[in-house]
């Protein structure tokens, strides 16, 4: 068994994935990372270290023409080679707006369909070191806190992405990376030469007018004449980030979950619908800073839908909200929202019309 083999077979163990009578769908564009990991699931596969069915999955965003449908026949060989099941999609990506964004919710959307459609317990992808170090630069550049400096997990709970097709419900299909915590590209990379494979090369990848092209290309290298392992510093780091985040959560909910009086649930009862309208004051002022915006930015979360728009100026004049010894203050929000703060509570509404 070849080295990289054998640490996806650690990894796999580590995480916890089953080793048999499971299906899992496996993301593959073509290049080194998927390529690498689809023949280490092979490599195991025939060794019978792992009695799973593996489906392979191919998304072609269509944005590359020629290029783009050479890379799904690319796949599609490589499948038939291995004797992989192989799920084909295609659709042209929206350029308005954030293009890499429309292309990952496009390919996304394709694999959680995919995997309802072939019963699948989860979705693999070959996010590796590298991939974990670019994020990282990317959010923090961006200003995100602990959850975006935490990266990407190894194991990801389902989330809006991952809604069984027409219901809204949730599918319950584990979002798997298992070369997150350990693989490096150079590994992928080696590894496919190894097997004797050519992977494909996606141009993209070369188009410095995308933020995280220009992180790889460009800051990254300098980045490595101060620090030759930056890749796997700043990818211990989120690690560290992620688990500080974590433990920050289980507090918050916590806190939430604190028992209330009988005259608090009363009133909570005649303040909500399904979610709390108003958010209580009272405990609050009492609590450390990053706890109480991390409350806050949950609630906010569960009344819009989202964070967008909303940036550190916003959180601040909402701790001036909450400190004001005066009842009837507002603060603007994006999109005509308001925080009012009345009676002990702040209350989230919009204006009408």
């Amino acid at each position: 068994m070849h080295t990289f083999s054998r640490k996806l077979l650690t990894e796999w163990r580590k995480l916890e994935q089953p080793f048999a009578d499971k299906t899992f769908v496996v993301a593959v564009s073509g290049g080194a990372d998927s390529v690498g990991l689809l023949l280490a699931l092979h490599e195991l596969r025939k060794l019978k270290k792992l009695n799973l069915r593996f489906v392979a999955a191919h998304f072609n965003h269509d944005l590359r023409g020629d290029e783009s449908d050479a890379d799904a026949e690319f796949v599609k060989s490589l499948t038939v080679k291995l004797d992989f099941e192989l799920a084909l999609g295609k659709k042209k990506v929206a350029s308005a707006g954030n293009l890499e964004q429309n292309a990952r919710n496009a390919r996304y959307d394709f694999l959680s369909e995919t995997a309802e459609n072939v019963h699948a317990d989860g979705i693999l992808t070959a996010h590796t070191l590298n991939d974990q170090a670019e994020t990282f630069l990317h959010n923090l550049m961006r200003g995100s806190g602990l959850q975006g400096l935490g990266g990407m997990k190894p194991v990801t709970i389902p989330d809006s992405r991952f809604q069984i097709p027409d219901s809204g419900e949730q599918s319950g299909i584990r979002l798997v990376r298992p070369l997150l915590n350990w693989a490096m590209r150079e590994d992928t990379e080696n590894y496919c030469h190894l097997r004797g494979v050519e992977f494909r090369r996606d141009s993209m990848n070369e188009d410095l007018k995308f933020n995280r092209v220009r992180i790889r290309k460009i800051l990254l290298p300098m980045l490595q004449d101060f620090n030759p392992k930056i890749i796997e510093t700043l990818a211990q780091t989120a690690t560290l980030l992620r688990e500080e985040n974590e433990f920050l959560d289980a507090e918050m909910r916590k806190i939430n979950e604190k028992p209330q009086s009988t005259e608090e649930t009363k009133n909570k009862g005649q303040r909500t619908k399904d979610e709390q309208e108003s958010l209580p004051l009272k405990d609050l002022r009492d609590l450390f800073p990053s706890m109480r915006k991390r409350i806050l930015r949950d609630w906010l979360k569960r009344r819009r839908g989202d964070l967008r728009s909303l940036d550190a100026k916003h959180f601040a004049a909402i701790e001036n909200l909450i400190f004001s010894r005066k009842s009837g203050k507002t603060v603007e929000l994006p999109n005509g929202e308001i925080l009012l703060k009345n009676d002990g509570h702040l209350t989230f509404m919009k204006r009408e019309g």
